[in-house]
């Protein structure tokens, strides 16, 4: 028994927040690169940005309000560390992660740019007759939009939406000398933030000589013209600013028979939440601390950038000509050879998978058999029924700026509705609660139950973020079941862009798992014994912790041992414990962890036999893969879960193993190829610092997303294997 006085030592893991800030640090040192194209790293510095709104808006405001409980407050998180501290840690380390990223625009992406064709002019550099096209141009096009607010001291503050760009001015009264007034203009987003200039300037680039590209900044020309709005006034100061709010909101589950006007009325209330942070550029030290005060923020939430806030908003110079060689092309996605429908007339897709399980590696194979899967059901006589739980189908796909508010854009969504129509018995669990995709899941949510979907939405207290959808289909007078099982989302836009594995199969035990995992999603249901799906909350985590268990006994008896994961994120106490006593064990464990990791490995005594790398390459890697030796009889899992308390506990989720030998073998092979990737890896220490591999002397690179690439090529090219150079980049992964 321990002495009053003995502490108990502190358990060896790191705080969940920064170890997500020092994810997005490495997303931001791919935009530091100097080896890649200009707009690429563009890219990635932009997607540093679109992260940071959405940690702010989720997870700090989620620690704020815990430092404004009383009790939770004074409560340290399993690393030590008390909201208070949290809080001051994350201010530090995001202040330092803007500072580089601001620093590399201003110093070396935009004079790239420039030197490269095409420059970012700021008001002191327009000339003449650019002036004369903007004065015009402000008159014609931006001042009929603008909306000047009003700023009282006795009077609420005016709506200023999340993430929205606005600018802010100290007014003069031309006939009342020291009579100041502050307005707030909201940049509409119907403008476009770019604003092409006249430009008689030419350029030699690549010894071809051409005209020089030019663009002012909607806010600069807002500024600058902004006298307009004021009549009578003389503009004193002025600063752009956004804001993040609290967007960490849950709906009253308890209101079962409005459950969607309830989850509006939470999208309603998210609009007016408590602000969390403000970023803001440098000009008013008074107008910064005027909306400081009424936001209530102190200089831990105020972020100073000195260049373009948002700079997503740039990424369609993507598209404009001349700038091709300050991108890369988007790789190729090959069909599936399993499936013949890209390159000659198709057999049912019924027939193929009545042959044997099919795997698909996304995005390096092609989405559309899952397509194919939905809309052949749609239209197949023989189909009475589809089943499907739904998280995301479409719309934004984040760090692009790409957006489609509209279900008619998602194949998947359509088919169900065509099914519907065509007299399917068509059943669709959707998720209202997946964040920041409410809205747009009530909008085809709707659409769906109007064309006669049943239309269920999810359990209360639960997201429903299993990937799993069923067909059933008569054959030879009996029902036969074929189910699609998945790591991602049924997105036909993020399928081009995030790494993930899907699974056909027409297997009897999985099929009937299927339905049981449905009966109990849609109806009332004791938790049924499956036999081979394993769901969350009620025993996945049992079942990894059992796993994790099983391989510590084989390696106590000298039986091979070893646990190989690839997943998004690991931050489940119980799991690092166990992971940790199976490594005292003698276990060797490999982990691919793309973003939070707050497990420690290499600590002697305790975590010497783990080894953690995480991989930023071109894709976002999303799948979630779980090997265990097993003492010989190797077992091979895919999930849609991560290793994280809210997906083992607060979600249902899914665990299937993949039974086919030779899919097993593929798989294997994939997992391990990623512990070899020294082109694109990081690999985190005992002290939680993360160091970016490189290729050592001699050693040939490898780059496990061209490797994957190269394999999804070979039976497409009549020539065989693509010889690919690891070395060479392409456009950056879309990290969420």
């Amino acid at each position: 028994m321990k002495n009053a006085e003995e502490k108990e030592a502190p358990f060896p893991c790191l705080n969940r927040d920064l170890s997500w800030v020092d994810f997005n640090e490495r997303v931001l040192n791919e935009g530091l690169r100097k080896d890649l194209p200009l707009l690429e790293r563009f890219r990635f510095l932009s997607i540093v940005t679109t992260n940071f709104d959405e940690f702010f808006m989720v997870r700090v405001a989620a620690i704020k309000r815990l430092l404004n409980a009383e009790t939770a407050g004074l409560k340290a998180d399993p690393s030590g560390l008390l909201p208070a501290q949290q809080l001051k840690a994350i201010s530090e380390k995001v202040h330092s992660i803007l500072k580089k990223q601001y620093d590399c625009l201003r110093n070396d992406i935009f004079p790239g740019l420039a030197k490269n064709g095409l420059s970012l002019l700021h008001p002191d550099s327009w000339s003449v007759p650019q002036l004369d096209f903007l004065d015009s141009y402000f008159v014609g096009q931006i001042f009929p939009v603008l909306t000047p607010l009003r700023l009282e001291d006795d009077k609420p503050m005016p709506f200023i939406e999340s993430r929205a760009l606005h600018a802010a001015f100290l007014l003069e009264a031309q006939t009342a000398e020291g009579s100041e007034h502050k307005i707030i203009v909201p940049l509409p987003s119907v403008l476009g933030r770019l604003v092409w200039l006249p430009s008689s300037e030419s350029i030699t680039v690549n010894g071809q000589k051409r005209e020089m590209l030019q663009i002012a900044l909607l806010e600069d020309v807002i500024v600058t013209w902004g006298a307009y709005l004021f009549p009578g006034f003389r503009i004193k100061e002025s600063i752009l600013f956004k804001i993040n709010r609290d967007a960490d909101f849950s709906v009253d589950e308890q209101r079962d028979e409005d459950f969607v006007e309830a989850m509006a009325e939470v999208l309603e209330d998210r609009g007016r939440s408590d602000v969390i942070r403000m970023v803001y550029s440098p000009g008013s030290v008074k107008l910064r601390d005027e909306l400081a005060n009424r936001f209530s923020l102190d200089a831990d939430y105020l972020y100073e950038v000195d260049g373009p806030i948002n700079p997503i908003d740039f990424m369609e110079l993507t598209n404009v000509a001349g700038l091709e060689n300050l991108t890369e092309k988007p790789w190729k996605i090959y069909p599936s050879t399993d499936f013949s429908a890209e390159t000659q007339p198709a057999e049912p897709i019924w027939d193929r998978i009545s042959q044997g399980d099919v795997m698909l590696h996304l995005p390096y194979q092609s989405f559309d058999p899952v397509i194919r899967f939905f809309q052949e059901a749609a239209n197949d006589s023989q189909v009475i029924s589809i089943k499907t739980a739904l998280y995301r189908t479409g719309g934004a796909i984040p760090g692009t700026g790409i957006h489609s508010s509209s279900s008619a854009y998602s194949p998947v969504v359509r088919a169900l509705e065509q099914a519907a129509l065509n007299g399917k018995h068509v059943t669709a669990v959707v998720e209202l609660k997946a964040r920041f995709d409410e809205e747009r899941n009530i909008s085809w949510a709707n659409r769906l139950e109007k064309a006669g979907v049943i239309v269920v939405y999810g359990l209360s207290n639960l997201k429903v973020h299993s990937k799993i959808s069923m067909v059933m289909r008569r054959e030879n007078e009996r029902i036969k079941r074929y189910v699609h099982l998945s790591t991602g989302n049924y997105n036909d836009r993020t399928a081009k862009y995030y790494e993930d594995i899907c699974l056909f199969t027409c297997r009897e035990d999985i099929s009937y798992d299927a339905g049981l995992l449905f009966n109990m999603l849609t109806g009332y249901s004791t938790v049924q014994q499956m036999a081979r799906l394993t769901i969350a909350p009620t025993g996945l985590k049992r079942r990894f912790l059992d796993l994790i268990e099983r391989e510590a006994n084989r390696a106590k008896h000298k039986y091979p041992a070893k646990i190989t994961a690839k997943l998004n994120s690991l931050t489940d106490i119980d799991i690092i414990k166990a992971l940790y006593e199976a490594s005292k064990a003698g276990v060797k464990i490999s982990l691919c962890v793309r973003g939070i990791c707050t497990l420690l490995p290499g600590i002697p005594g305790i975590s010497d036999n783990i080894s953690v790398i995480s991989i930023i390459d071109h894709y976002l890697e999303h799948s979630r893969i779980y090997y265990f030796a097993n003492g010989g009889a190797e077992e091979l899992y895919l999930a849609s879960a991560d290793w994280m308390p809210r997906n083992l506990e607060r979600r249902v989720e899914l665990l299937f193993p993949v039974q086919d030998e030779k899919i097993r073998r593929t798989l294997q092979d994939i997992l391990n190829n990623y512990f070899k990737d020294n082109c694109q890896a990081s690999v985190l220490d005992k002290n939680g610092v993360w160091t970016r591999l490189a290729p050592a002397e001699k050693e040939k690179p490898f780059r496990v997303q061209k490797e994957m690439l190269s394999r999804a090529a070979m039976p497409n090219e009549n020539s065989g294997a693509v010889k690919l150079d690891y070395n060479v980049r392409r456009s950056p992964p879309l990290n969420t």
